[in-house]
């Protein structure tokens, strides 16, 4: 049963954030009035804007990538005339530039786009500006709709529900409430993203995903979501993905590693999925330095870690980390970990290896 005081209504109104699990499967029930509700509130934050920049995260993967275009399809319903999608840092994971190729799917750089000109900015799949995203402060979004982070921000319509498998679930969710045909394209980069994010329905899945795949299955390409899914790996990434397996040091069900300054930060998380496939293995971290910061991600298949917390409580004094019970990541600057833990490179990799070992180690079971 759906409780209303599992719910957290903050200030201003329209603040939605949910961390329930019961309360995240009972969410997108069809209709009635608790998804009425919020998808009436969405629409009053975007029916007064004539323009609408939608930023997803840096290095967008499919979840932020699919909610941005689902949230661009929201906007144009309710009236708003200018749509665009922008993000940061670049699409090097095959799978990513695959989907954006296939579905045409138009991108813009963040560092192209004047957010000031826009009456509204929203985030999809991520929360705080500044963090994964190169958007200050001084211009924070109006719109927010995450799956990962219930840290407080503010903005007309805020939307934060880490219980749920993907944010593409909460954007799908919105768009079934809608009077809105729904067609191929949106409906397959949307479930290929809840199909990506949950690792085939595998990971952190709730009701509230499999109602919006039920949703979404009958105008998805399976065709298409076949060939994503199946993308090749780029030699960089094999080479990385080599790295971390040759490098990889486990103490009880924990795995850390890391790669050689890699070419770009995507290949962590790839890198953190492939080695959960070791036997006897619950909990992983990969970690590697990119344009100096050491960026690192991490999953398990054991949700009572909360992993999230685990890695906001090892990095928080050095720089950002968290995520939610499943997934996780962080960045470090090089300087600070170097300035707490004076040396070289090799103690620095050192000191992140030890912190994720004390952070994860003992709860994973160690």
């Amino acid at each position: 049963m759906f409780h209303a005081d599992k719910i957290e209504f903050g200030t201003p109104p329209g603040v939605i954030r949910m961390s329930n699990s019961d309360a995240a499967r009972a969410l997108p029930a069809g209709t009635g009035t608790a998804l009425t509700g919020r998808t009436e509130r969405l629409r009053a934050a975007l029916a007064p804007a004539a323009s609408l920049v939608v930023v997803c995260h840096d290095n967008p993967d499919p979840d932020t990538i699919a909610s941005a275009l689902g949230l661009g399809r929201i906007a144009t319903h309710v009236g708003v005339e200018e749509v665009v999608v922008a993000h940061g840092g670049g699409l090097s994971r095959q799978e990513n530039r695959t989907m954006v190729n296939a579905l045409e799917i138009d991108l813009a750089a963040v560092s192209a786009v004047d957010l000031d000109a826009y009456d509204r900015v929203a985030f999809v799949d991520h929360s705080v500006p500044g963090r994964n995203n190169p958007v200050s402060a001084d211009r924070g979004p109006d719109i927010i709709i995450d799956h990962h982070s219930t840290e407080a921000v503010t903005g007309a319509y805020v939307e934060q529900i880490p219980s749920v498998g993907a944010t593409a679930t909460l954007v799908g969710a919105h768009l079934r409430a809608l009077p809105n045909d729904i067609d191929a394209r949106l409906a397959t980069a949307l479930l290929f993203a809840i199909q990506t994010e949950t690792d085939g329905f595998a990971r952190g899945t709730t009701r509230a995903d499999h109602r919006t795949a039920i949703y979404l299955h009958p105008e998805a390409d399976y065709e298409l979501i076949a060939q994503l899914r199946g993308a090749a790996l780029t030699p960089e990434t094999l080479s990385a993905l080599g790295e971390a397996i040759t490098g990889r040091e486990v103490q009880g069900s924990c795995l850390v590693s890391g790669v050689d300054h890699p070419a770009t930060q995507e290949v962590l998380p790839q890198a953190a999925e492939y080695l959960l496939k070791l036997e006897g293995v619950t909990t992983t971290a990969v970690y590697g330095v990119v344009e100096d910061c050491v960026h690192l991600s991490a999953r398990t298949t054991n949700p009572a870690l909360r992993l999230g917390r685990r890695l906001e409580e090892a990095f928080g004094d050095v720089g950002s980390a968290g995520g939610h019970d499943y997934m996780a990541g962080g960045q470090i600057p090089l300087g600070l970990i170097a300035d707490a833990e004076t040396g070289g490179d090799a103690v620095v990799e050192r000191t992140v290896r030890c912190r994720l070992f004390d952070a994860l180690g003992e709860w994973a079971g160690e």
